[in-house]
């Protein structure tokens, strides 16, 4: 109860993510501040840090093992798991700045991030229990279970609005005229051990991050899932929404399994974020 509380307060969650990675990176040796899996182009280091009820403080976990294979030879991306990616969800672009990564704004882009970041992001979608959209609904830090088949796999989200997300792998096309959604059309093929899942029909209303990196209805998402052994994904992000940034970008997760369950969670109950969401 005391964790759901404090995710439903966004700005202790903007303290989390910088007071204490700040403390956190002046005590860590180097090795562990920039681990070889999160050192990839585009990619943040939010891994570092445990977070959530998945996994911290146990040596023990995730636990460690091959990938496990579906019979049709495709790794299985199926299980519950913990986002793994709370500096993410916060603030991006500060997190990609490790690696050297600048998001590539349109003008008018910058100015309303900006506007965003000066008004304390009182206008976050996910801050009125609206859904993150995509790719935010993987940073949200709350767990999430995939179930894959053959022809349609299931994302089903404890957090970020409750809601799942069907991404159908049975070679269909997108609609010609997709109905805008916060989760837009999602098809997915397979390339090698790579599930890669394309998403467009996204409403423009969505936040990237809760810093408030903005979007437009022409964003186009691909996520590369990847699954390189028992007890971690990863997922590379690559943003392109030519009306908000100038190039496409990328940043990657690396979500570890859950240690437990999908819990209820009810944004809209007991929401101690809504006091807060005022402007300066």
């Amino acid at each position: 109860m005391q964790f759901q509380n404090l995710l439903k307060n966004k700005r202790a969650l903007y303290v989390a993510a910088t007071v204490i990675p700040t403390a956190l990176m002046s005590v860590l040796p180097l090795a562990a501040q920039n681990p070889p899996a999160a050192r990839t182009q585009g990619s943040s280091t939010a891994a570092v840090l445990p977070q959530g009820r998945g996994f911290r403080g146990d040596p023990n976990w995730p636990p460690k093992g091959p990938t496990p294979m579906t019979p049709d030879g495709k790794p299985d991306l199926s299980g519950a798991w913990e986002p793994n990616a709370f500096a993410d969800n916060v603030n991006l672009p500060n997190a990609l700045k490790r690696t050297g990564v600048e998001i590539p704004f349109q003008p008018w882009a910058k100015e309303l991030y900006d506007k965003h970041r000066a008004n304390q992001s009182a206008d976050d979608p996910e801050g009125h229990c609206l859904p993150p959209g995509v790719p935010r609904m993987n940073t949200t830090p709350y767990p999430f279970r995939i179930m894959q088949t053959p022809n349609l796999t299931l994302i089903v989200y404890e957090g970020g609005a409750h809601i799942w997300r069907q991404i159908f792998t049975d070679g269909r096309p997108h609609p010609k005229d997709p109905n805008p959604t916060w989760l837009g059309d999602s098809i997915g093929h397979w390339e090698g051990d790579t599930l890669v899942v394309d998403t467009v029909g996204l409403n423009g209303k969505i936040w990237i991050d809760e810093s408030g990196l903005p979007t437009t209805e022409s964003l186009h998402v691909i996520e590369r899932f990847r699954r390189p052994d028992l007890g971690h994904l990863e997922i590379v992000n690559t943003i392109d929404d030519p009306k908000a940034y100038t190039k496409s970008w990328s940043f990657t997760t690396h979500p570890v399994m859950l240690k437990g369950e999908l819990m209820e969670y009810i944004c809209q109950e007991n929401n101690r974020d809504v006091q807060h969401l005022v402007d300066k």
